[in-house]
C-alpha cells in the first residue's frame, strides 16, 4: 500500500470560486473531480467547479456561478456526471418562485476566446412548492439505465414534509412527477438525503425524521425503499429508528444517503444515538427473505455526527466524516462490529467541519470538502476547502 498523504487541494476564498462546500466532489474521467460550493462566487449564490491534474499540481476552474436571475441559488447538494459530460444537480432556493431548481450544464459549445470560461446551464425544472416539492437539500441526483433522474426535495410534496420526485426525458427536455409525498402519518418526514437505485428499479434512502420509533419530538427518522407497482410507488418503511433501539445502540436522525453493496446491502449513518454520549453510529441493512435485518457496525464514542454517508472501498472498508470532531474515519474488519481508524483531525487551516460524503477514485485516493476553515480569511469561520488522502482505500479491481 502507498504512502497515506494528506493535502489540501484549494482553499475557497469567497470569490469567483465560492465558498462552504457542503456536498462531497464526483470524481470524473481522468480522475477530474467536480463539486459544489453552497455560497461565494459573483453573485453570492454559490458556484459549481472543476479540479484537474497538471503535472503534480491541481488546477481549479470555477464552471459555473449562480444567481444571475432565475437560475438558481445556493446548491447545497453535489454534482452527478450525464451524457456527453454535462452535469446534472439542484439549487436548494433559486428558480421560477425561489423554492429550488433541478439543473444540468454543458461545456461551452463554442471555443472560448477569454477565462474564465463558463459552462451554459438549463435549468430542467423549478419547484413550485406544495403539491411539488421545495428546497432540495444535500444529496447527488442519480439516473437510472433509461435516462430518468431522481431526487429528493427536503419539504413540499402534498403534506409539505418533502419528496421523492422523477425527471423523465420529454421532447428534447425533462418531465417532473412526484412519485412519493412524505408525512401521511408515519412513514417518515424530511429527506434531507438523496436516493439510490438497486438493479430491480426500486429506491432506496432516508428521512431524517418522522416513522414510529419513540424519543424524538417529530419522530427519529427511518430508512425507506419504494417500489415501483403497477404505474405507480409502493413504500416499504425498512426500519423506523428508536431512541430505545438497542439493535442501534439509540441511533436516531439520519442525515446520509444510503449505500448498497454487491450483496445488497445497505449501510448508513445516524447523527447521534442513545449511547456513547450521543454521538452518531454507522449501522447495516441486510436483506433477509424479502426484508431486511438492522444491524450496528460501530457506535462513535468520541464528538461524531456523521451527517454525511459512508463509501466503501474494494476490500469492504467504510470512510466517512465527522462533524464535530473534524475528522475524517476509516472503519475496517467489518464482518461483525467494524474498528476504527482516525485518518485525520483537521486543524483549522486545513479545513474545518467536514459536511458531506467523501469520495475514492479507482486508484484508493480519497476526496472531500469541509464547510470552513481553510486559510482564507475572507469568511469569519474560514471559506472551506476541498481536501484529499492518496492511498487510504483498495484500489479497484482492473
Amino acid at each position: 500500500m502507498q504512502a497515506q498523504t494528506f493535502s489540501v487541494l484549494h482553499n475557497f476564498t469567497d470569490g469567483a470560486d465560492g465558498a462552504g462546500p457542503e456536498a462531497g466532489v464526483t470524481v470524473g474521467p481522468g480522475g477530474v473531480l467536480y463539486g459544489t460550493a453552497a455560497g461565494g462566487g459573483t453573485h453570492s449564490k454559490g458556484t459549481v467547479f472543476r479540479l484537474s491534474h497538471s503535472g503534480s499540481s491541481w488546477i481549479f476552474t470555477t464552471l459555473y456561478e449562480f444567481g444571475e436571475g432565475t437560475d438558481g441559488s445556493y446548491p447545497i447538494g453535489g454534482v452527478v456526471i450525464g451524457t456527453q459530460g454535462a452535469l446534472f444537480g439542484t439549487t436548494q432556493e433559486g428558480g421560477a418562485q425561489n423554492d429550488g431548481t433541478v439543473y444540468a450544464l454543458t461545456a461551452p459549445s463554442t471555443f472560448c476566446r477569454s477565462l474564465p470560461c463558463y459552462w451554459d446551464e438549463t435549468i430542467l425544472h423549478s419547484f413550485t412548492g406544495v403539491p411539488d416539492g421545495i428546497n432540495p437539500w444535500v444529496e447527488k441526483l442519480v439516473f437510472d439505465g433509461a435516462g430518468n433522474i431522481y431526487g429528493t426535495t427536503g419539504n413540499g410534496g402534498e403534506y409539505d414534509n418533502g419528496t421523492v420526485f422523477e425527471m423523465s426525458p420529454s421532447r428534447g427536455g425533462y418531465t417532473e412527477s412526484i412519485l412519493h409525498s412524505f408525512g401521511s402519518g408515519t412513514d417518515g418526514k424530511y429527506p434531507d438525503a438523496g436516493v439510490i437505485l438497486d438493479a430491480s428499479g426500486n429506491l432506496y434512502g432516508t428521512t431524517s425524521n418522522g416513522g414510529t420509533g419513540g424519543g424524538c419530538e417529530f419522530g427519529c427518522g427511518t430508512a425507506y425503499q419504494l417500489i415501483p407497482s403497477g404505474g405507480s410507488w409502493l413504500e416499504n418503511i425498512l426500519v423506523s429508528f428508536d431512541f430505545g433501539d438497542a439493535r442501534f445502540a439509540g441511533g436516531i436522525l439520519p442525515y446520509s444517503t444510503l449505500i448498497m453493496d454487491a450483496s445488497g446491502n445497505l449501510y448508513g449513518t445516524t447523527i447521534y444515538s442513545s449511547s456513547n454520549s450521543l454521538n452518531g453510529i454507522v449501522f447495516k441493512l441486510a436483506p433477509s427473505g424479502g426484508s431486511f435485518t438492522p444491524s450496528l457496525l460501530y457506535p462513535f464514542n468520541s464528538s461524531c455526527q456523521p451527517y454525511g454517508g459512508v463509501t466503501m472501498d474494494a476490500a469492504g472498508n467504510l470512510f466517512g466524516v465527522c462533524l464535530g470532531s473534524s475528522s475524517v474515519f476509516e472503519l475496517t474488519n467489518c464482518g461483525q462490529t467494524c474498528t476504527l481508524i482516525d485518518l485525520h483531525d483537521f486543524n483549522g487551516d486545513d479545513g474545518a467541519m467536514p459536511y458531506g460524503t467523501p469520495t475514492l477514485d479507482a486508484n484508493g485516493n480519497l476526496y472531500g470538502t469541509t464547510e470552513y476553515g481553510g486559510t482564507s480569511r475572507n469568511c469569519q469561520l474560514g471559506c472551506g476547502v476541498v481536501w484529499e488522502i492518496t492511498g487510504v482505500g483498495a484500489p479497484q479491481k482492473k
